[in-house]
Formats: structure tokens, sequence, C-alpha cells
């Protein structure tokens, strides 16, 4: 992928967010491309895309940011656009289209159809050349949603367990002040696979002793619980998808 917009593209600057993604996972897909916020604005392709050339579509999206999200239309793409301030216009890409590679491998779209496309676009090439534009409520929904506040509890997702076992939630900073839970010493959570628990909440790991649970804000603009030198995610038997019940 990277040659393929170096050629097209030779003044092009490519960053590798993962090549580390659990494979099939689109919730850890869109976690991951969420990191774009921290890119300077550019053309993002993400592929992950168990649907390869099945009925789905190709996609840009034009975000409020003046950032273009590339992908297939399986929900990756827009936690993403929402970090960017949300979508301006989307236009799906012509498999017939001039800007993608002549031939196109059945199972390898990145290379193929969506790295030419971020080049062409990088090079100035304008948005509607690459097909038609489709209304926004067309698109598949988001692969995850932001948690959900209902009589005192906080119903969120897991969308990323880190390679050290911390377990990233979808609530934001935001939703957290909201609520003042950064005036609280502790807070209950409860999961399938656990009796309730009744964490502290920090702001680094050293607040708790070594092996002793905590919940904080991760680097990224969300919640995470984690364990001083261990695994949250090992030691309590959660994964991406879990859902986690917060007792406000």
């Amino acid at each position: 992928m990277e040659g393929v917009i170096m050629s097209i593209c030779p003044h092009a600057y490519v960053i590798h967010l993962t090549h580390e993604l659990p494979p099939f996972n689109l919730i850890a897909a869109a976690r991951t491309l969420e990191q774009v916020t921290f890119l300077p604005v550019g053309a993002h392709v993400c592929i992950c895309d168990p649907g390869v050339w099945s009925d789905r579509k190709s996609l840009i999206l034009e975000t409020y940011r003046g950032d273009w999200l590339l992908g297939p239309d399986n929900g990756i793409l827009i936690p993403a656009a929402r970090s960017l301030g949300g979508i301006v216009k989307a236009t799906t890409i012509e498999s017939n289209n001039k800007y993608i590679r002549t031939k196109i491998s059945q199972i390898f779209q990145g290379r193929d159809l969506f790295a030419p496309v971020a080049a062409y676009l990088s090079n100035g090439v304008s948005l509607d050349e690459f097909g038609p534009i489709i209304d926004v409520n067309n698109l598949v929904g988001s692969i995850y949603d932001e948690a959900v506040v209902i009589d005192n509890l906080v119903y969120a997702t897991v969308i990323q367990i880190s390679r050290f076992g911390s377990v990233h939630m979808n609530i934001t900073y935001e939703l957290w002040k909201q609520l003042e839970l950064n005036h609280k010493d502790s807070i209950e959570i409860r999961h399938s696979h656990a009796e309730s628990l009744c964490l502290p909440i920090g702001r680094t790991f050293s607040d708790v002793a070594e092996g002793e649970p905590i919940v904080l804000k991760d680097d990224y603009g969300r919640i995470e619980m984690a364990i001083n030198m261990g695994s949250f995610a090992e030691t309590f038997k959660i994964k991406i998808g879990d859902s986690v019940v917060f007792c406000i």
C-alpha cells in the first residue's frame, strides 16, 4: 500500500497507526482509527474488511476538520468521523474508476483501490471524481455508539484492550466530567463474567499498589480500567465488545 501511494504521490508522508489489529475485529479497527485526531489533516485509510468484495460499498468520507476517511461501508469509519467533527460529504469509489489500479485483487482492496485513491486525493484530485455522492443517512451505522446513561447506570462497551491488558471503554472524558465522576473516590462496575467490583478512581496507575485495579482517563479521550503492573482483561476475563455497567 505504501509503495502504491508513493508511486502516485511521491511527496506523501505516510504514517502507520498499526498493523496489529485483532483479525476481523471491526470494533478494534474503529477505535484505532479514532486516533487520527492526533495526526495532521490528510487521507486516512482503514482496512478491516471481513466482507471484502461483498455487496458493501467502498467509501470516502469528507469530515469537517478537512480530512478524508477511506474504507469499507461497514461502520468502522464513523467513530473517527465523529471525532473529526462529523461528515460533510460521502461518496462511493466506483470499481471502473481511472484512479484505481487496473488489476484489482479479489482480497486486497487496500493496495489496489483505497491506497491509490488516497494518493490521488493528496495530489489534489476532487472528491467528486471518484464516484457519486451518497446520503450519509444511508451509510452502515457506527460499529459502536457512545455509552448511554439510564437511571444512574452507564451502559458501556469495551472498544479496546491494550497489549498491557488495560480495558478501554466507549465513555468519553466529557461524559465522565458531566456525571461528576472526577470527584468520586470509587465506582461500582458490573460485568457478566464477574461479580460486582468496586474500583478506585485515580489519575495514574501508581495511584494504587502493584496488582491492584483502578479506573482512570486513558490517553485517547476515553475511560479505561487497568491493573497496576497487571492485566485487567485477563484477570476479569473481559474481551472487546463486552458490555460493562458503571453504577453512578
